[in-house]
């Protein structure tokens, strides 16, 4: 099937034919002598061509009010004008900005061969040769076949159109998808793994995996400003089908994508919700099912898992956001005048869509759980049990540099948290980059006390290494630093390396380290590699 590319070229191509053969047909009468007469005649049937001047013809370029002495073509209207008499003003001005269309050249240069050809034909002073009489007919017959090869191909190419239009999805509707699979497998120094509260999780390795993740989006615009989004995925099996998040659950060493959907191989709305812009500078966003990662925290080199780092708290600020999954609500980014600051807000809910207090809350992180292992939590609803109330300003006067200062509150599992944070980025050159997050919080009555956890990490990117649009990153960081848990600090790092096969596929070797795993220093070192690829269309 033609499609709208192809469709494009053939007419390209052919409108370029007819333009060189319009040219060479306009040059030749240049450097030919004709009388006055037989200029005039030519010239004339090209204005001919245009709308209809109104007015007299004019007799001099003086009197068109819109063209200088200093304009580049002064002095070719000039003569067009006053010594062929052949261009017509419109009411006084030239309007030498105006655009012929493809079909008004195309009619007027037919009509300048048919004048030419019957001037010349009629010629009885000798002042045309048999040889140049014959070389116009040529140019002639060449001419009308491409036009009307051209008219055959616009008229094709319209029944195709036509055709495509008829068929398509959507007349507001795209569809965007991606597929990551990958290998991971990993394994521990030691006897055992346990956790932040001693409890064993494991004693032997676990067995390599092949896991997945796989969505499409259908983005729905109404008025070119907006968008609707829905997204349908699944994958393989949530936080446990990797090494990582087998041997260390709690403190986010688990691929970020595999949490991404947390229900295991059904196919669930990973996204719903509408995008408007009340002005150029102010966006606003609404729906059942969002996540506030996706609008605060944003980093040019660590935040997105399909194309960087797939370490959770290299991903985002670990602590920042303690309800972290599924969630109702909506956020605003405010952008005055497009400078350089930008205020943004989120407010997220867990289980907007229960108002009891029945069932497990799913839009808590990780952690939350650690903490609150015990409670069902509340109230459930819009404005109950759990929900963040997150806010950031960001300083960016440049394209390279970037500074967010953050603030989260609200209560997970019907218990008060605050959270600030700070989250920059500084590009280097054109290829090096340098960034860090760090955060300190609270969070009351858990059943390790009232604590007061820290967060931070920080890394470098080189892109284009070895091949355009290739990126190599490097990054370090503690995850949940409080004496309070466990006997240690967990310390997380991952590398990887991000290699375009194509504009479509991806494919990223990534290894991560995990040193006093859970706090827990009797954790020996955990060491997982991941193969990952990625599909984009």
């Amino acid at each position: 099937m033609l499609n709208y590319t192809a469709a494009t070229n053939i007419y390209q191509k052919s409108i370029t034919r007819t333009i060189a053969l319009g040219i060479s047909l306009l040059l030749y009468l240049l450097l030919t002598k004709y009388s006055a007469k037989a200029e005039t005649n030519v010239f004339q049937s090209v204005t001919e061509m245009s709308e209809a001047p109104s007015g007299d013809q004019i007799t001099s370029v003086d009197e068109l009010s819109d063209v200088q002495p200093s304009d580049w073509a002064f002095k070719a209207l000039q003569s067009l004008i006053e010594r062929y008499a052949c261009i017509a003003g419109y009411n006084s001005n030239f309007r030498g900005n105006r655009a012929i269309t493809r079909y008004e050249f195309a009619a007027g240069l037919n009509t300048c061969f048919n004048n030419i050809i019957q001037f010349m034909s009629s010629a009885t002073d000798g002042s045309v040769k048999t040889k140049e009489l014959t070389t116009l007919k040529k140019l002639q017959e060449e001419f009308g076949t491409e036009l009307a090869i051209l008219q055959e191909q616009v008229d094709t190419l319209q029944a195709h159109t036509a055709g495509l239009e008829s068929q398509q999805f959507s007349t507001t509707t795209k569809l965007q998808g991606q597929v990551i699979m990958s290998v991971n497998a990993g394994g521990f120094d030691g006897k055992r793994i346990t956790d932040s509260n001693g409890r064993e999780l494991a004693d032997t390795n676990p067995n390599p995996t092949v896991i997945y993740r796989a969505g499409v989006d259908l983005n729905t615009s109404f008025h070119g400003t907006d968008l609707l989004k829905i997204r349908v995925e699944t994958g393989s099996g949530g936080a446990l089908d990797n090494a990582a998040g087998v041997l260390e659950p709690n403190f986010g060493s688990s691929l970020d994508y595999s949490v991404k959907p947390p229900v295991d191989r059904d196919m669930v709305i990973g996204r719903l919700y509408y995008t408007f812009r009340p002005s150029s500078d102010f966006i606003v966003s609404i729906g059942p099912d969002i996540r506030a990662t996706d609008y605060l925290d944003r980093n040019s080199y660590a935040n997105r898992s399909f194309l960087d780092f797939s370490t959770q708290p290299f991903v985002n600020n670990f602590i920042l956001f303690p309800v972290s999954g599924p969630a109702s609500g909506g956020a605003v980014d405010w952008k005055p005048g497009q400078g350089a600051f930008a205020l943004r807000a989120v407010y997220a809910v867990a289980d907007a869509a229960n108002p009891g207090n029945t069932g497990r809350i799913t839009g808590a992180s990780s952690f939350s759980r650690l903490l609150y292992p015990n409670s069902p939590g509340g109230e459930r609803g819009l404005f109950g049990d759990s929900y963040q109330g997150t806010m950031e300003i960001e300083y960016s006067p440049t394209k390279n540099f970037a500074l967010r200062l953050q603030y989260s509150g609200g209560e997970v599992f019907s218990n008060r948290f605050d959270v600030v944070g700070a989250n920059f980025e500084l590009t280097l050159g054109t290829q090096f980059g340098i960034f860090g997050r760090y955060g300190y919080s609270r969070f009351d009555n858990t059943v390790f006390g009232d604590i007061e956890p820290n967060y931070w990490m920080a890394g470098v990117s080189l892109r284009d290494l070895f091949q355009e649009g290739a990126i190599l990153g490097v990054a370090v960081g503690q995850p949940f630093i409080d004496s309070n848990i466990g006997d240690a600090t967990q310390t997380s790092l991952e590398a990887f390396y991000n290699y375009p096969l194509s504009q479509n596929i991806r494919i990223t070797p990534s290894v991560q380290v995990i040193t006093n795993a859970g706090n827990q220093d009797s954790n020996g070192d955990i060491v997982t590699s991941t193969l990952r690829t990625v599909f984009s269309f």
